[in-house]
């Protein structure tokens, strides 16, 4: 089964002068919601094959802040097609994943990631920053994947990770 976990940036500065969007970075609350879903990560022994994130700086560093709290070693690629991404850019991206991978944890922006869920589960679910879904794919191969696959796929959870702070 192949399982597909997607990871909107935390919570990000605002857009400052002489600052292009790709170089915002986490303010502190964002690094506070990596770091919970990091040991969230943790707790739930999970692992990912690959990890492909944005080159945007706020999803490097909610992917390294992820990984680092989570204390996993994953092979992270960056991918600027993920940037600005909507959910069938997103899709192209995922299908070529290679087919022995099994977990992929996906880091990327609002609206895309939203779409992409939706576009994935048929369901209405927001992505806020900071968010975790775990998926289970419909698709037995990531290149078959498609928004026309005829079946959805499995939304198993998603969490918030200001609600795990509290909790």
């Amino acid at each position: 089964m192949k399982t597909l976990f997607l990871l909107r940036h935390a919570k990000a500065e605002n857009a400052a002068p002489g600052l292009t969007d790709l170089e915002r970075a986490l303010n502190e609350r964002g690094r506070k919601e990596a770091q919970a879903i990091g040991t969230f990560v943790k707790k739930q022994n999970l692992k990912f094959d690959v990890v492909l994130s944005s080159t945007a700086v706020r999803a490097r560093e909610t992917t390294e802040l992820v990984l680092a709290s989570a204390e996993l070693a994953a092979n992270v690629r960056h991918d600027r097609r993920i940037y600005e991404a909507g959910p069938l850019r997103l899709l192209e991206v995922i299908s070529e994943i290679e087919e022995d991978t099994s977990a992929v944890l996906l880091v990327g922006h609002n609206p895309g990631m939203g779409e992409l869920l939706q576009l994935l589960t048929i369901r209405d679910e927001q992505m806020a920053t900071g968010m975790l879904a775990k998926i289970d794919l419909a698709a037995a191969e990531w290149s078959k994947l498609t928004e026309d696959n005829g079946s959805p796929c499995n939304l198993v959870w998603i969490v918030n990770p200001n609600e795990l702070a509290t909790s």
